[in-house]
């Protein structure tokens, strides 16, 4: 950072502290006798010469797309289009991203964006596609064309992960779930019922645990079974990590997800699988006749860690409530592990069970009904990794969860807007899109031995950020734009705490990127 921004962002910094610093308020004349919001007398003109947008970080994710080549890799790949007037393939999927990165909800946001000249302005653009040309767009892809543009997408996400350090793939783990997209729309082709009555899809995602990163995006209909079609989706995303140069890959999934007729083959090549088996008659009388001393105690470890001094906990209102009221309720009362080895019916060889069992007391009130014991099954092919770090392993695959809900609330991917199956499979992968761009931002950032520990621990803030909090501090950073012959620039407007690591990725943006 230059020392002409270096002074503008320390003096930025200086003014909003002295405004939030205890006490200043009554120096400065305002009284606790009126509130603080105090604005009178508000007037709303024209700038006649000044443009500006909202959303004034879009230009340095369109540094990072440039940087990686994805629009000439979309270009490439995805022919839908006959003829290009005027827009190219590459143009109707970064619109539908840029649109979401710039608060949009829906499509119809999108004419928002293509009436701000500002905005058309920043991105260097003539003219944007309206809502009801993306929505065409959508419904010309077919499953092949989707399938190029998803091995477009990583083909540039390669050139990311290629700029991470040595750690960075010691492993990667892939997780794979189905999650419901509901839908009230009622002519909407490929709908089907779900399993809680539900209406809508039942999207499949499979993910790199590390960076959240959706690798693969599949739309199905809700009625179809959670694990339908994952393990050709795993053996595409084992195929990008051994390009990316993971050492080592694991596969995760739920009970739906045991694959046992695939399980020989990922063994055979090498790859480690950690996936729930199902609840049977033969693994439960298996669990049932281990001796007393193949369990161990399973300790889990704080849910958080207490960095000043330990407090007394707050009252449970939930549990005071279910008391009173008399409700059922279940209490985990402890955890042992076992494992012992065992061959599915659909596997020529035995693998590595880890039986999970839960001793729980069914309580009404306070009233003490029975005890209740449960076990749960792993299956895997790690020999070496001790019982209870593998139940924590895949106990950690419900961070999962979270990404659906990006998807789903935050960018708005999973809101099928569209009229037919394949076209809202095409709007999901776009509008994803936004949340790996912001997965890329992050990784880009540097993160060497000379970067300082606060640069690190801000690289994986930014990383695991919620969509909506890294749009309100990366992205809408109001900003001037003053577009000459050459050049296109963007006026920082005011002060942003997130400022500094934007022009540190702006830096890293203008070396050369490693192979």
């Amino acid at each position: 950072m230059n020392t002409s921004r270096r002074q503008q962002w320390t003096n930025g910094k200086r003014r909003i502290d002295d405004r939030l610093k205890r006490g200043m308020w009554e120096l400065l004349g305002f009284s606790s006798c009126r509130p603080m919001l105090r604005a009178t007398n508000i007037h709303y003109e024209f700038a006649e010469r000044t443009r500006a947008i909202a959303a004034g970080g879009i230009g340095v994710i369109h540094r990072v797309v440039e940087r990686v080549g994805l629009a000439g890799e979309i270009d490439r790949r995805v022919h839908v289009l006959k003829k290009h007037l005027p827009y190219h393939e590459s143009d109707h999927v970064l619109n539908i991203a840029y649109n979401v990165l710039a608060g949009g909800q829906c499509l119809e946001d999108l004419e928002l964006r293509r009436n701000d000249e500002a905005f058309l302005d920043a991105l260097g653009a003539r003219r944007i596609p309206d809502p009801t040309t993306a929505g065409d767009f959508c419904r010309r892809f077919s499953a092949p064309a989707i399938d190029a543009l998803m091995e477009g997408i990583n083909e540039a996400r390669l050139k990311v992960w290629a700029q991470q350090p040595a750690a960075f793939f010691e492993r990667a783990v892939i997780d794979a779930d189905g999650t419901l997209a509901p839908t009230t729309g009622e002519h909407k082709e490929g709908m089907s019922l779900g399993y809680d009555g539900t209406w809508g899809y039942h999207p499949l995602v499979v993910s790199l645990a590390s960076t959240q990163e959706p690798l693969y995006l599949v739309n199905r209909s809700a009625n179809r079974p959670s694990h339908e079609g994952a393990a050709e989706r795993f053996d595409q995303a084992i195929g990008l990590c051994r390009r990316a140069g993971f050492h080592s890959i694991l596969l995760r999934g739920d009970t739906d997800f045991s694959q046992t007729r695939h399980l020989d083959r990922w063994n055979d090549e090498g790859v480690t699988f950690l996936f729930g088996m199902p609840q049977s008659q033969a693994l439960h009388e298996i669990a049932s006749n281990l001796p007393q001393n193949a369990w161990a105690p399973l300790a889990r470890a704080p849910r958080h860690e207490v960095k000043t001094r330990g407090r007394a906990r707050r009252a449970n209102v939930k549990e005071r409530i279910v008391v009173e009221r008399g409700f059922e309720n279940i209490r985990l009362d402890a955890e042992s592990v076992a494992s012992f080895e065992y061959k599915p019916a659909a596997c020529q060889e035995s693998y590595r069970v880890v039986a999970l069992l839960k001793n729980l007391s069914r309580l009404r009130g306070e009233e003490m009904l029975f005890d209740d014991v449960r076990v749960f099954y792993f299956i895997t092919n790690d020999r070496l990794t001790p019982d209870d770090e593998l139940v924590l392993l895949a106990n950690e695959r419900c961070n999962q969860e979270n990404l659906h809900a990006q998807l789903k609330s935050g960018t708005g991917a999973m809101r099928m807007p569209v009229d037919t199956l394949e076209a809202n499979w095409a709007y999901m992968v776009m509008a994803g899109l936004a949340w790996s761009l912001k997965a890329w931002a992050a990784l880009l950032l540097p993160d060497t031995s000379r970067t300082s520990r606060s640069q690190r621990v801000e690289k994986r803030r930014l990383l695991t950020m919620e969509f909506r909090t890294f749009v309100n501090a990366m992205i809408m950073m109001p900003c001037q734009i003053v577009r000459g012959a050459r050049r296109i620039t963007y006026r920082l407007l005011n002060w942003n705490p997130w400022q500094p690591a934007l022009f540190r990725l702006l830096e890293a943006l203008a070396m050369p990127l490693r192979p």
